[in-house]
């Protein structure tokens, strides 16, 4: 992949930072983990981000290959944005994150102060069979 991005550290775990850090980043990758979404679906799903925010959010993650944007030769246009395979690449981490995150507010005792946090491994939503007990 040679699209230009910006100058990110040579530290791989300050590069991968760099790339997903961004108050709504991980969310809106959570929403596309499902599948392609159109702008104001994105939107309804977040209501506390701006749409300008929102745009900026999915340009950088364009940028740097986590999302790619399709669209559609229809009047009016439709765009739809999707999460890429490098994009899906982070699912476990996010879900990793997830788990920590739940572990820290257990520590601190602050579970009363969570969402959920419902990021499931690939498998599991794409399995044809009843889920595991």
């Amino acid at each position: 992949m040679t699209r230009p991005t910006k100058r990110l550290p040579l530290l791989p775990a300050e590069r991968a930072l760099k790339v997903i850090s961004g108050r709504w980043k991980a969310v809106i990758l959570y929403h596309l983990f499902d599948g392609p979404r159109r702008l104001n679906a994105l939107k309804a799903m977040m209501p506390g981000i701006t749409q300008k925010v929102l745009i900026q959010q999915l340009r950088e993650m364009e940028e740097h290959g986590l999302v790619s944007r399709e669209i559609f030769a229809e009047i009016p246009a439709r765009v739809e944005y999707s999460a890429t395979p490098l994009g899906l690449s982070l699912e476990p981490i996010l879900l990793a994150l997830c788990q920590w995150g739940q572990h820290h507010a257990d520590e601190l005792d602050e579970t009363h102060r969570l969402a959920d946090c419902i990021i499931r491994p690939r498998q599991s939503r794409d399995a044809h069979s009843s889920p595991a007990m």
